[in-house]
């Protein structure tokens, strides 16, 4: 049996339409056993999946999420066994990082039939930050601190999203708030501490993303060598640079061209600590919490399986 996890509010209300017009149908002409999820409020996809283990306590879980890569992000939340997952996925949301690196099928009933043949579920690492609290959050494609989280943090609340969600065009919603949010940016220093080398410090910090695959915010190439299945995280560290040069580099992100800019520079670690002067906002899976000074950012080697072309 499938546990099939939906958000109906993906793409501003697309996710709902995409269950009911088409994958609901097929799964019934299919005669597929499945039971369906659906969430109503930010965070209860956590509550849900964490209630389908309870539920399942033992054996494999065939999970699909139908939703975009913070419904993904959410899930992975309440997952208490990851060895017992097999992730489906059909992605709904505004950005589908998570889909564009994996190569996923965009049309729902393809992604629903690779799905359903499961010939070949990938594993894949995956990325956890902890707080000086001790809190944990596992991400599937990227966390960042400073300025790609503040703009994840505007576009989940901008109406601007909606608008151009129904336009086909969400993913300019991340560049025109990156805009903005590039000017409000204030001057925060940052250290990179890690295992196996000097710490790396940044005097005016402007962001650093680290990455378990190459895109994010919507088809930026952060990190074009990011590698899934390499035990590490790639990091995009930008900082001591001219707004203005940032303002000319970075529509050259997506096709990961960037680093021709003094003061963006590319990292590979198993781990790191990352310590700012300033709290700032932190997102994991473009889902923003929180702010925080202090955390570290592990790789989890090959933690969930997931089905890929």
């Amino acid at each position: 049996m499938y546990h099939i996890i939906i958000n109906p509010a993906s793409r501003s209300g697309r996710g709902l339409k995409i269950w009911k017009k088409q994958i609901e149908p097929a799964l019934r002409e299919r005669k597929i056993s499945y039971r369906s999820y659906f969430s109503n409020a930010p965070g209860e996809i956590a509550d849900i999946t964490a209630q389908i283990f309870s539920l399942h306590p033992e054996g494999l879980l065939r999970l699909i999420i139908l939703g975009g890569d913070g419904t993904v992000n959410e899930a992975l939340s309440g997952m208490r066994e990851l060895s017992r997952v097999v992730l489906g996925y059909i992605p709904t949301g505004s950005s589908n990082d998570l889909a564009r690196a994996l190569k996923l099928p965009k049309n729902p009933l393809d992604a629903l039939d690779l799905i359903l043949k499961g010939a070949n579920a990938a594993s894949l690492d995956l990325g956890c930050i902890t707080y000086a609290d001790g809190k944990k959050r596992l991400f599937a494609v990227s966390c960042g601190v400073g300025f790609d989280a503040a703009v994840c943090r505007e576009a989940l609340h901008s109406p601007m999203k909606t608008v151009l969600n129904k336009l086909g065009l969400g993913k300019l919603t991340y560049l025109v708030i990156a805009l903005k949010q590039l000017f409000a940016a204030k001057k925060v220093s940052c250290q990179l501490s890690f295992e196996d080398r000097p710490p790396v410090h940044i005097q005016r910090l402007l962001f650093v993303t680290c990455m378990i695959h190459p895109y994010e915010g919507g088809g930026f190439m952060f990190c074009p060598g990011a590698d899934a299945q390499d035990g590490l995280l790639s990091l995009c560290a930008v900082g001591d640079i001219p707004k203005l040069l940032v303002l000319f580099a970075l529509p050259t992100a997506f096709w990961g061209r960037h680093y021709f800019a003094k003061g963006i520079e590319a990292y590979q670690a198993a781990s790191l600590q990352i310590q700012t002067t300033s709290p700032l906002w932190v997102h994991t899976d473009g889902e923003v919490t929180q702010k925080s000074c202090s955390f570290s950012v592990s790789c989890l080697p090959k933690a969930l399986r997931l089905i890929v072309p």
